[in-house]
C-alpha cells in the first residue's frame, strides 16, 4: 500500500511538472501583451467580485512567520518547499511528519504545486498518544499528507474550488478574497507563501482524508 501510494504521488507530481514546462516553453509572447492582459484580467475580476485578490501573503497569522532570514517569505522563496517549511518554526511538527514519510526529496523535486500546511498548533489539537500513532505509521502517514498536496500553483483568485489532491481525494475550498476555508474545517491562516517550487497555504487544522 504505502509503494502504491508513493507511486501514485510521483506520477501526479511528474504530470504536474511536464504541465509546469510545457507552459513555460510556450510563453514566447512580449511582454506589452501580458501586462495588458493582467491588466484586464485584474479588472474584470475587481468588476466582478468587489475586490482584488491579494498580491502578496496575507492573514493574520503572518505575522509569526520570521522578519528575515532562511524561513522568512523571502528566505522561504528562494527553496523547495520542504526545505523552505524546515526554515520556519511555524511549521516544524510537519516538516518532522514529512520526514518520518520520507517525502522530503519528493516535495522538493516536484515542480508547481500547492501545499497546505498545518501550523504545530494545528497538530497540537490531535491527541497525543493518536499523533504519535499516526507518525509511527508510515503508510497512513504518506496518505494524510499527500492530501494536503493539490498539482498546480493555486493564486489566492483560483483556491476556491474542489481540487484533486495528490493522495487520489478531493478538496473543497470555499471563500474568497483573503478569508478561505478547507473542507470546511481548516482556515487558511496565512495565504500565498511562494516557495522555489510551490504556494503555500498554511491552515490551522490537519485535514483528514475519507
Amino acid at each position: 500500500m504505502r509503494n502504491r501510494l508513493l507511486n501514485r504521488a510521483g506520477a501526479v507530481l511528474a504530470a504536474a511538472g511536464c504541465a509546469f514546462v510545457f507552459t513555460a516553453c510556450s510563453d514566447g509572447g512580449d511582454d506589452s501583451s501580458s501586462e495588458d492582459m493582467t491588466s484586464s484580467e485584474e479588472t474584470m475580476q475587481e468588476e466582478t467580485t468587489g475586490e482584488m485578490a491579494p498580491a502578496g501573503e496575507f492573514g493574520a497569522a503572518c505575522s509569526a512567520v520570521p522578519a528575515d532570514g532562511e524561513g522568512s517569505f523571502t528566505g522561504m522563496a528562494d527553496d523547495p518547499v520542504a526545505t523552505a517549511a524546515s526554515n520556519n518554526p511555524v511549521l516544524s511538527t510537519l516538516v518532522t511528519a514529512v520526514g518520518e514519510a520520507d517525502l522530503v526529496d519528493t516535495l522538493n523535486s516536484a515542480e508547481d504545486i500547492t501545499v497546505f500546511a498545518p501550523t504545530n498548533d494545528a497538530f497540537a489539537k490531535i491527541p497525543e498518544a493518536d499523533l504519535n500513532a499516526v507518525l509511527a505509521d508510515q503508510e497512513t502517514l504518506t496518505s494524510i499528507l499527500t492530501y494536503h498536496v493539490v498539482p498546480g500553483q493555486l493564486a489566492p483568485d483560483a483556491l476556491a474550488g474542489e481540487h484533486t489532491t495528490l493522495q487520489g481525494g478531493t478538496l473543497n475550498v470555499e471563500g474568497s478574497g483573503e478569508e478561505f476555508t478547507v473542507n470546511g474545517e481548516a482556515a487558511v491562516v496565512c495565504g500565498n507563501v511562494q516557495t522555489a517550487n510551490a504556494t503555500v497555504y498554511i491552515i490551522d487544522t490537519v485535514l483528514m482524508p475519507a
